[in-house]
């Protein structure tokens, strides 16, 4: 027998016969009970770690060196259920069998109730003892065998960075497939954080001009100024600040593709001035008569229902209809939920890599988490979540306490005050949830906008309109 010999204290490992990977802590008080349970365990084919040190099998369990231990209730200091309760809070993963010389079924359920795997009565009897264990491992190569599964799907499923198997992102992914090659203008139609840039990327990779320059904007993050600047270019000393010439994006993607996001946010000037380029292929700099030629792919992207903003005569129709020659409806996660396993696999992939852990999944409880939560951000706020128990788990598993504390409340807890309604103007109960929003994001404006599904410049203009309460609201 292979043997490796310490104090009581520190443990004593045994080697079995076979090579499992699946490594047993031993705990009792009793140092020939430990013995007499490694010995049956090395029999059995089974690697184990003896002690009589409850704080010591709590080390092993949160360095990771062990996924299952065996725990006696009646131990001096800390008895068995103190020590399941600890054990399970420092790696939710593990497996705690109870052993107990006063088995009964009443403590038996309730021992399970608390987390235990299995509770099993005094002596042990080996043939039980097997077959639990057994199941054990064959559960440990199964996950080992869907985790390689999982990997060798996502690879298959990943569509130039995209993953998704739902029937709504399968047909996205078929009618990029079909315009890629053919597109003059499309524009992408969803929800903030749904993923458009990823498809206008896959467009333009698909695209002819898949070797040329892919540029990106962000309609919604400058003032009209500074904006056409961005994309037009600038001459020097055409305005305060202007010190060099510079070329704009439409001049630098010369040959291939130009990326609007939130193309929806635009002024009717700029609009106008967008709807020329579309046209004619001609744009100016600012400060400047020259007229240059340019031959770019434009994608646009928006959160707005653009039909409905022409209609208003916020958005003008013949743009409308020059960019929208092709559309895409990019759907939000609540209609893929069954693409959220598969993204909190790439996602986990991803930050593993990043920050060079080896985190192997989730909890139950994290998962069932994640699976009640509405994701009014969309994939985004599902990769910030991964990205960040990522960054705070201290075990292989991600559990409840590592997400944030939104998602660790009870979905019954946000209901609160359901009873206290009263009829409101439709512009006060606007009002009021955007100042929610923008309460739960800290004063963030540009995290609330993303998860009110608008853009900042809209967010920007409403709170102006609404510094002052409206002369019909009710008061308090």
């Amino acid at each position: 027998m292979d043997t490796l010999t310490a104090s009581p204290k520190e443990g004593r490992m045994v080697r079995g016969s076979s090579d499992q990977a699946m490594t047993v802590c031993v705990l009792d008080d009793e140092p020939t009970m430990v013995e007499m349970l490694q010995e049956s365990l090395r029999c059995l084919g089974f690697t184990s770690i003896g002690t009589c040190d409850p704080q010591y099998a709590l080390g092993l369990v949160e360095e990771g060196r062990v996924r299952v231990v065996m725990s006696d209730i009646k131990m001096p200091g800390m008895d068995g259920l103190q020590f399941l309760e600890q054990a399970v809070r420092r790696d939710p993963g593990v497996y705690v069998l109870l052993m107990t010389g006063y088995y009964s079924l009443d403590n038996a359920v309730a021992a399970v109730k608390r987390g235990a795997f299995d509770y099993i009565p005094k002596p042990v009897d080996r043939s039980r003892l097997k077959k639990t264990l057994d199941e054990l491992s064959e559960s440990f190569q199964k996950r080992r065998r869907i985790r390689g599964l999982e990997q060798q799907l996502l690879s298959d499923l990943e569509f130039h960075g995209i993953i998704g198997r739902s029937p709504a992102m399968v047909e996205v992914f078929e009618m990029v497939r079909k315009v890629a090659r053919h597109y003059t203008n499309i524009l992408l139609i969803g929800p903030t954080g749904a993923g458009k840039e990823l498809i206008a990327k896959a467009i333009h990779q698909m695209s002819p001009v898949s070797q040329q320059r892919f540029a990106v904007c962000n309609c919604s993050a400058m003032v009209d100024t500074l904006l056409e600047s961005q994309l037009f270019g600038h001459m020097r000393g055409s305005f305060t600040g202007a010190t060099e010439t510079r070329p704009g994006l439409f001049e630098y993607a010369n040959g291939g593709t130009v990326f609007l996001d939130e193309v929806g946010e635009t002024s009717l000037t700029m609009q106008a001035k967008l709807l020329r380029v579309i046209q004619n292929r001609e744009i100016q700099r600012v400060g400047s008569p020259e007229v240059r030629h340019v031959e770019v792919r434009l994608v646009a992207a928006t959160n707005r229902d653009l039909r409905a903003e022409v209609l208003a005569g916020r958005f003008r129709e013949d743009l409308f209809y020059r960019l929208s020659t092709i559309q895409i409806r990019v759907p939000n996660l609540a209609e893929r939920l069954d693409d959220i396993p598969l993204l909190i696999q790439y996602f986990l992939k991803k930050y593993n890599e990043a920050y060079s852990k080896e985190i192997k999944g989730l909890t139950r409880r994290a998962q069932a988490a994640l699976n009640q939560h509405p994701w009014p951000g969309n994939v985004r706020e599902l990769e910030n979540v991964i990205s960040s128990a990522c960054l705070t788990a201290m075990n292989e598993f991600i559990d409840v306490d590592d997400l944030p504390e939104s998602l660790q409340k009870p979905a019954g807890q946000l209901s609160r005050g359901a009873d206290s309604w009263r009829p409101l103007p439709l512009e006060e109960v606007r009002r009021q949830h955007i100042r929610r929003v923008l309460e739960a994001c800290e004063g963030n404006r540009v995290r609330a906008a993303q998860m009110l599904g608008i853009g900042r410049t809209s967010l920007y203009r409403f709170l102006k309109r609404s510094e002052k309460p409206p002369a019909n609201s009710p008061q308090p």
